[in-house]
């Protein structure tokens, strides 16, 4: 199901939702039908994966993380394999989140991301600043290096990943870095994307992600080079994810 040119809005449920959450993914899946225009998937926690794929029939449906190895002694771990297994077309590989709370290196990053793509998975590779990392005018610096470390290894043009800019400081805090700060990262994203991939890396689509809500999504979708948008606490609920998907699929009407 890849559909590179449309904008691709995609849902982090991080550790919420029983099984009563069904419901807003069924909601979701209905509604992303009046959307064709617009990629639409939800990453629900590892534990909903087959009920969410099994409930809903257009989405897409992915895992937050992935170990990368393919099967072993690693207790409490997720294989790619396994995420595919369970019915996912995705997953998310280093999030903020897991970079920080779980120390992943930029090393561990990019081997999950070759398991996810070895298991026929997409990708959305995440990568961002700290505040203290911008204030010190070194945030393109250290994405660029991040995606130097991260980014997978693949032959040929790297069709299933996607690059996710999440500036940790805007990661549920209701704080949005500026359009033309966005406009500026995601620009040098770019430039790196292609410096890694060649050609290939023209058509990585680069998402963005920090405090997506339906009040700014049509303003930051707007920013060139902006793909699609990672969205954390919006998208727990089917009617704020779904206002965010629309203003995604009235970008495409201008």
């Amino acid at each position: 199901m890849e559909m590179a040119g449309l904008p691709y809005i995609v849902g982090n449920w991080k550790m919420n939702g029983t099984r009563a959450m069904l419901n807003e993914a069924r909601a979701i899946d209905r509604a992303a039908a009046r959307f064709p225009k617009v990629q639409v998937a939800v990453a629900p926690p590892a534990t909903l994966i087959y009920r969410t794929r099994d409930a809903a029939a257009i989405i897409g449906v992915g895992g937050q993380d992935c170990h990368a190895e393919e099967s072993g002694a690693f207790t409490g771990d997720i294989s790619a394999q396994m995420l595919k297994d369970a019915g996912a077309d995705f997953t998310i590989v280093g999030h903020s989140e897991r970079r920080t709370l779980h120390g992943e290196s930029d090393a561990d990053v990019k081997a999950k991301a070759e398991a996810a793509l070895g298991a026929g998975l997409g990708v959305i590779l995440c990568v961002g600043e700290t505040e203290s990392q911008r204030d010190a005018g070194e945030a393109e610096t250290v994405v660029g290096a991040q995606l130097e470390g991260s980014c997978p290894r693949v032959d040929g043009a790297p069709e299933k990943l996607s690059v996710a800019y999440e500036p940790v400081w805007a990661i549920g805090t209701g704080r949005v870095p500026s359009v033309e700060d966005v406009a500026a990262m995601h620009k040098a994203i770019r430039a790196k994307l292609v410096a890694l991939y060649g050609e290939g890396g023209a058509d990585v689509r680069i998402l963005y992600g920090g405090s997506v809500k339906a009040d700014n999504a049509a303003e930051l979708l707007a920013v060139p080079e902006v793909g699609g948008a990672l969205v954390g606490g919006a998208s727990l609920s089917a009617e704020s994810f779904l206002a965010i998907v629309g203003a995604a699929a009235s970008l495409d009407a201008d």
